[in-house]
């Protein structure tokens, strides 16, 4: 059932932003007064199309489910004499530089505005996330070594106010990322009876940080939950077996306080087969429940206990929202952020500061486009406008074959006075189609090696 939700979600995903897309360079070239021929969702031999409009253009599903495309009047593309007198000035390669311009910049723009508008809705509508209020730091993190304490709210990263748990991942990225360059990050937080304190992480752990990985985690920022209760206790599980039931409050393990539910499940999974003395508050009263947790495979096979208990309880929780124009203008920032973050991090891997490992495929997508449908609405639709952002920036790439090579092309006709010459534009292309083949290569080898 997970299997088909990832494979739907991934194939809607997909599809809406190709399409988003493509109706960008479409509409443009309609405006332009540019003959289209052909409209297609996905690349390869035509499936299914149908012709609409006074131009006849062919809508169509193509085979291969990657990409799409918008097929114009083009001289490149056939030959001058079987134009019709009537449709040559209607012929893209006629048209001025500008128009040629405009038409081809429309697909990633498309990507963009498609991404503020959910991002919009989103804000509009509010979303529920974790607050910034933390769990006791681990040990040698950065966090425990600046003082930080369980209780504890994050409210400012480099003087950016944090309003939600995601809000202070992205802040902290960004200062990973800028961290290239020198800088550390200064974080502001409050705790109840003390007020406003600020604590800088230097540059050098910010560079060291994995940013495909858990970043809040590596710094020792982790977020708060509530003391363990128990809920469903499983009748066939070792808590049930020991005497473990509905309502019970773990307060201690083997002598040493559980302060939340993360403790509680962490020092759980450490003890498969070993006998562990639990304290649980019980109508009021202590009560010492010796257990020992089953040993069962976990994650990558590694042994972990386990109770077979229910924990109640969730994260202190936020909604983060604003009005029509607040929630546009944040939208808006927020786009030309993660498209400048992903540049950036684009720079920082060719000149090797980031890990390759970053760039990722249609694996990893499909993945993160099915575990998004899983948690909710609000989730995937987040999850849509990020990936909206990626392919925009990835079509401005400066890449022969992608938009951003026909930019290229054009903004040196626009300086020269002249078109690219034909045998530069078609050595150019081959070398276009084989960079983009080896970093589809890369990305899927990236994804299999997740997997594995």
């Amino acid at each position: 059932m997970n299997l088909l939700q990832t494979l739907l979600a991934f194939i809607v995903a997909l599809g809406t932003l190709v399409i988003i897309h493509e109706l960008g360079h479409y509409l443009v070239a309609r405006w332009c007064g540019v003959k289209v021929l052909r409209f297609s969702v996905g690349m390869g031999r035509v499936v299914w199309s149908r012709r609409v409009g006074p131009d006849q253009t062919e809508w169509a599903v193509s085979a291969l489910p990657l990409g799409g495309y918008v097929k114009m009047l083009d001289a490149r593309e056939q030959d001058v004499k079987t134009i019709a007198d009537a449709d040559l000035p209607r012929e893209f390669t006629r048209q001025n530089v500008w128009k040629r311009i405009a038409i081809v910049a429309a697909g990633p723009i498309a990507n963009f505005l498609l991404a503020i508008v959910l991002f919009a809705g989103l804000y509009m509508h509010g979303i529920e996330e974790p607050a910034t209020r933390i769990a006791a730091p681990a040990a040698q993190t950065p966090a425990a070594m600046a003082g930080l304490q369980r209780d504890d709210r994050i409210r400012a990263v480099n003087g950016t106010g944090v309003a939600g748990w995601s809000e202070l991942r992205w802040q902290l990225i960004q200062a990973a990322v800028d961290a290239k360059d020198g800088g550390g990050a200064s974080i502001e937080a409050e705790r109840p009876g003390r007020g406003r304190f600020t604590f800088v992480v230097p540059a050098a752990t910010l560079r060291g940080l994995d940013l495909d990985g858990d970043v809040l985690g590596e710094l020792g920022l982790n977020i708060w939950l509530p003391a363990p209760v128990l809920g469903k206790v499983d009748p066939a599980g070792a808590g049930a077996r020991a005497g473990l039931r509905t309502g019970d409050q773990v307060v201690a393990m083997d002598g040493k306080p559980v302060v939340d539910i993360g403790a509680f499940s962490a020092a759980i999974r450490q003890a498969a087969d070993r006998p562990v003395q639990l304290d649980v508050r019980r109508a009021g009263a202590l009560v010492r429940v010796p257990v020992v947790p089953e040993a069962a495979s976990g994650k990558d096979g590694v042994t972990v206990g386990k109770i077979k208990v229910e924990l109640l309880g969730r994260p202190d929780m936020i909604v983060v929202a604003d009005g029509p124009f607040g929630a546009v203008a944040k939208a808006t920032r927020k786009v030309w952020d993660t498209s400048v973050l992903t540049v950036r991090m684009i720079g920082r891997m060719i000149i090797g500061e980031v890990s390759w490992k970053n760039v990722t495929g249609p694996i990893t997508i499909a993945d993160y486009a099915g575990q998004s449908s899983r948690i909710g609405l609000a989730s995937y639709l987040s999850f849509m406008a990020v990936v909206s952002i990626s392919l925009g920036v990835m079509n401005l790439l400066p890449i022969p074959v992608l938009d951003g090579g026909h930019l290229l092309y054009y903004s040196l006709e626009v300086l020269t006075g002249r078109p690219v010459p034909e045998r530069f534009g078609e050595i150019a292309q081959r070398l276009g189609v084989g960079l983009l083949v080896t970093l589809m290569a890369l990305a899927v080898f990236n994804d299999v090696a997740r997997l594995l």
